[in-house]
């Protein structure tokens, strides 16, 4: 069984450990964890990973945060892998700092990724793993937010949930994604 696992950000140094990129870092530390390298490859860096005979297709969009789903529809059709067994890792400003939230769908809620996504896959339908990046920004400075990097007292927290992370991904996998909701949706 294939699983596209889809982690949201900007390439470039400049956008390295932003709170936009967490996606990236999640999906870095999931290969990493089982020793996959990143390629560059069509609108993405892709990896491939096996664990407990399940295989992963991991990507990190290299066409900016706000056409992401031109890469996840390509690798879905590349893959030959259905809706539900993908799963996009985003940032989420709603969400307190360290929250994970699953849903098997929902609303984009402003997200451009998440919205160029939507609108290429016809569907709002598919699964995500949302990661709380909290919203202590003044009004009007959304953007310079979303793009700072973290603050140093917040590291040991990011650095601890993107280990979660990785642990919900494997388990969406191997358990479903309905068991994985009831376990780490707190």
């Amino acid at each position: 069984m294939k699983f596209l696992i889809a982690g949201l950000g900007n390439i470039g140094p400049e956008y390295d450990a932003t709170r936009h990129n967490i996606g990236f870092d999640i999906a870095d530390s999931f290969v990493i964890k089982h020793g996959g390298n990143f390629r560059l490859d069509r609108h993405a860096f892709v990896a491939e990973c096996k664990y407990k005979g399940k295989t992963f297709v991991v990507i990190k969009p290299t066409t900016y945060m706000n056409l992401s789903g031109k890469a996840v529809k390509y690798w879905m059709e590349k893959e030959k892998i259905p809706v539900e067994q993908v799963l996009v890792l985003v940032d989420e400003l709603a969400l307190p700092l360290g929250t994970l939230r699953m849903r098997a769908s929902g609303s984009a809620a402003g997200h451009n990724g998440l919205k160029n996504i939507e609108l290429l896959l016809q569907t709002a339908g598919y699964p995500r793993l949302r990661f709380g990046i909290g919203n202590d920004f003044p009004k009007g400075k959304q953007a310079d937010f979303v793009l700072s990097r973290w603050k140093p007292s917040e590291l040991p927290v990011v650095k601890e949930k993107i280990l979660t992370s990785v642990e919900m991904v494997e388990s969406f996998a191997l358990q479903g994604l309905a068991n994985t909701m009831n376990q780490y949706n707190k």
